[in-house]
């Protein structure tokens, strides 16, 4: 049958497509048909044998990795044959890690979210009485729906707890902050008094670059932001920002050369009271890895914690932190799950606070969760 060709390679794009949007069952039933009409090629078991570690379904995935990694040695291709090897390994060990669990409590936060994307949650404010995030809600600025997502463009969105410990209802930022562009992930400087976050411009001719800018607060307001200029290149990505407790470097994700691949996280230092910033360095070989390495945070103590899907873990973005940059420490389940976990934010100096995951959402939306750690 000659159409069976043709059926396959649609079903490879269909695949690539729900991948992409977190669409994990819909993604494995397409890849199901590129095999199906025989169009698999050395990656469509290694995404396969990934959809299958974020449905939690570890023996599936770790024949798919099998497959893959005889079908990526051939090929000669070293960076997926690595992460194949990972995920492998992942698939054998994530049952027992889920058995082991750990002590972390955690909770989903309803008050927090909406019926779209929440992430990226960051407390502020003298006794972490504010929460700020990212959502893609309909109260986000601008008329018109994002081409790939089909939702608004991200905002920035906070909300107030009052004297009783009570958070009250998410609101909009009423200052130049917002745009109708995307705007997420933000932190804050030790003071409180600048905020780092990422924007990405949309234009319809243009490829999509993400960059950092720089909000200031003055009286109660942010200001409007302005460009960070990172590195003098117009073809990487500048995402995620986090800076050190001590306030002396600014963390941030970049798929710019000289990496490990995919993206990593790098750091400069900041100077000039935050004006200005020195060059980027790596974040290092033992925290990157050739797959992705985001959001990196901090912890008030200064440990860094970041997501990964190149170390071993459930599937999906895993949490990981390090207090020296040397040891990868995975906090194990439930704070990890087989979806995505990842963009964590501490309470001052108790191991509790907030993160966001996109478990048990079948349509791949990020919600805001709380953990408790009683350490």
């Amino acid at each position: 049958n000659t159409e069976r060709p043709t059926r396959g390679q649609r079903a490879k794009k269909l695949a690539e497509c729900y991948r992409h949007l977190n669409q994990t069952n819909k993604a494995i039933s397409a890849y199901n048909n590129v095999v199906r009409y025989k169009q698999a090629d050395s990656l469509t078991h290694f995404y396969h044998g990934q959809l299958y570690m974020r449905n939690g379904n570890y023996k599936e995935a770790a024949k798919q990795y099998t497959v893959a990694i005889d079908s990526l040695r051939a090929y000669g291709d070293s960076l997926h044959l690595q992460l194949a090897k990972v995920g492998l390994e992942s698939a054998q060990k994530a049952p027992q890690w889920k058995k082991e669990g750990s002590a972390y409590t955690i909770k989903k936060m309803d008050l927090f979210n909406s019926r779209r994307d929440d992430y990226s949650p960051m407390l502020a404010g003298d006794s972490n009485d504010q929460l700020f995030f990212t959502s893609t809600r309909n109260q986000a600025q601008g008329d018109e729906l994002n081409g790939i997502t089909g939702t608004k463009n991200a905002d920035i969105f906070f909300s107030q707890k009052d004297e009783k410990g009570k958070w009250g209802k998410p609101q909009v930022i009423a200052s130049e902050l917002n745009s109708v562009y995307d705007e997420g992930a933000c932190c804050f400087s030790p003071d409180g008094k600048t905020m780092y976050l990422t924007q990405c411009v949309t234009d319809p001719n243009y490829p999509r670059y993400a960059k950092i800018m720089v909000s200031n607060r003055s009286d109660a307001s942010w200001s409007k932001p302005k460009e960070l200029v990172i590195a003098h290149d117009t073809l990487s990505s500048f995402a995620h920002p986090a800076v050190s407790p001590d306030g002396e470097w600014l963390y941030f994700v970049s798929d710019m050369p000289g990496g490990m691949g995919g993206l990593d996280i790098w750091r400069c230092r900041i100077l000039n009271n935050g004006n200005d910033i020195g060059y980027a360095e790596n974040a290092g070989e033992k925290i990157t890895t050739p797959g992705d390495e985001m959001f990196p945070t901090f912890r008030p103590n200064g440990d860094l914690y970041f997501s990964s899907n190149g170390h071993p873990g459930f599937g999906g973005l895993d949490i990981y932190f390090t207090a020296d940059g040397r040891k990868i420490n995975h906090p194990g389940f439930p704070l990890n799950s087989q979806a995505d976990d990842f963009g964590m934010t501490f309470e001052g100096k108790l191991n509790q606070g907030f993160f966001c995951s996109n478990r048990g959402d079948l349509r791949g939306f990020d919600h805001i969760y709380s953990f408790y750690n009683p350490e």
